[in-house]
This record gives structure tokens, C-alpha cells and sequence, in this order.
């Protein structure tokens, strides 16, 4: 997941299945001053996130039906 904020660029990377990890970071790089990275990207890369996993459960839920 990318999130471009001015001059910065913030990338998180977390394989399939570990979104959880990904959520708990985001939410300590929020909670951090070392970075500008601040509470509405999280919120912002975490629907982002859902978006993603909603869609992923579709594509297979629409997979098994068609089987």
C-alpha cells in the first residue's frame, strides 16, 4: 500500500493474510512523532485495505458460485 502525502511517500508491504500486522503498524507509525504520518492515512490505508479485502471476498465468493 502506498500513500503519497506532499513531498513524502509512505509504502507498507505485508504478504496475503497478514493484514492485521499491517493494521498494528499503521497504527503505531501513527502514534509516532518521528514521521508525518498521522491518523487519517491510517484511517485512509485501512479503508483502502477493507476495499481491497471486500473485493478479494467477492471475486471469490462469484469463483465458488460459478463452479
Amino acid at each position: 500500500m502506498v500513500l503519497s502525502k506532499g513531498d513524502e511517500k509512505f509504502i507498507f508491504r505485508y504478504a496475503p493474510g497478514c493484514e492485521d500486522e499491517l493494521l498494528e503498524h499503521m497504527i503505531r507509525e501513527a502514534k509516532s512523532n518521528k514521521t508525518n504520518f498521522d491518523w487519517f492515512d491510517a484511517a485512509v490505508l485501512s479503508f483502502r485495505l477493507t476495499q481491497s479485502l471486500i473485493g478479494e471476498a467477492n471475486h471469490l465468493l462469484h469463483q465458488n458460485v460459478e463452479t
